[in-house]
C-alpha cells in the first residue's frame, strides 16, 4: 500500500463519492488534505469523521473568485498533490434535453476544469513541483446512451489533461483518471443494470495506487476499461453492435 505520509493533498470535489472516499484512504494513508467542493455541510461532515487534522476550503468551481480564494488558501503551504474531480451529471436523451441543465454541466465539467488549471498554474510553477490529476470517465473514451452531455465533457477532459502534459515544464507531474461505473450519488441516478460497478473505497485504492506509479493514466476495473479501450479501436457499426448489447 502506498504511502501519503506528510504529504498535503488538495482533493476538489471532496463532499461525496470518490472524493469522500479518496480523503478517507488519504487519512488513513497519513496525508494532510485540503478538502473543497460547494457543500461546506457536507465538508464539515466530512472532517469530522477523519481522524487527522485536515482543512476545508470551500470552492464554487464555476466561479473564478471562489477558485482564487480558495487557491491561495490551499497553496499557503507547498501542495504535493491535487486531484480534481468536481463534475456534474444529469442522463438524458439529447433529443428531450433540458438546456439550463446541458449549461450547467458544461460550466461545471469544461469551463470549470479549464479555469481552475490557468488559476492554479502560477503556484505550481512557484513551488516548482506538484502532481495535478484530472478525473475524466471511460463515458468519454465512446459516445454511450443518455451520456452526453456528460461524455462530451469527459472527452474533452482527456484531451485536456494530454494536452497539458505536453505544455507543462517537466516538473509538473500531470495524470488521468478515468474511471468506470462507481456506486456513487451521481451514477445512483443511473435507470439501467451498470456493468462491472464498483465500490468508492475501491476507487480511492486504485487512484492512490496509480498517483504513485508511472502510467499518464489511471483506468480502473481494468476488465471493464480495456473492453472499451478496445471498442475504441472497433469499425463504428461493429462497436455500436456491442455497445448496445453491453448495456
Amino acid at each position: 500500500m502506498a504511502s501519503y505520509q506528510n504529504e498535503r493533498v488538495w482533493i476538489v470535489g471532496a463532499s461525496s463519492g470518490i472524493g469522500a472516499a479518496l480523503a478517507q484512504e488519504l487519512d488513513s494513508r497519513g496525508a494532510n488534505l485540503v478538502l473543497s467542493a460547494r457543500s461546506v455541510d457536507k465538508l464539515e461532515a466530512l472532517q469530522s469523521e477523519l481522524k487527522g487534522s485536515h482543512e476545508i476550503s470551500p470552492l464554487d468551481i464555476t466561479k473564478e473568485e471562489s477558485i482564487a480564494v480558495a487557491s491561495i488558501s490551499a497553496f499557503k503551504s507547498p501542495v504535493d498533490r491535487i486531484v480534481f474531480l468536481a463534475a456534474a451529471y444529469e442522463p438524458m436523451w439529447l433529443k428531450s434535453s433540458d438546456l439550463d441543465t446541458v449549461q450547467k454541466i458544461i460550466n461545471t465539467n469544461l469551463f470549470g476544469m479549464v479555469a481552475f488549471i490557468k488559476l492554479i498554474f502560477p503556484f505550481l510553477e512557484e513551488q516548482g513541483k506538484g502532481q495535478i490529476a484530472l478525473c475524466g470517465s471511460v463515458a468519454g473514451y465512446i459516445g454511450l446512451p443518455k451520456g452526453q452531455p456528460y461524455s462530451a465533457t469527459k472527452a474533452a477532459t482527456q484531451s485536456i489533461a494530454e494536452s497539458l502534459k505536453l505544455e507543462v515544464p517537466s516538473f509538473i507531474d500531470v495524470r488521468l483518471i478515468s474511471p468506470g461505473f462507481v456506486k456513487t450519488p451521481m451514477t445512483d441516478k443511473n435507470d439501467f443494470t451498470m456493468p462491472m460497478v464498483i465500490e468508492p473505497k475501491q476507487a480511492a485504492v486504485a487512484i492512490l495506487d496509480g498517483l504513485k506509479g508511472k502510467s499518464f493514466e489511471i483506468h480502473f476495473p481494468k476488465k471493464f476499461t480495456f473492453i472499451l479501450k478496445l471498442l475504441r479501436l472497433l469499425p463504428y457499426w461493429l462497436s455500436f453492435k456491442f455497445i448496445k448489447r453491453l448495456l
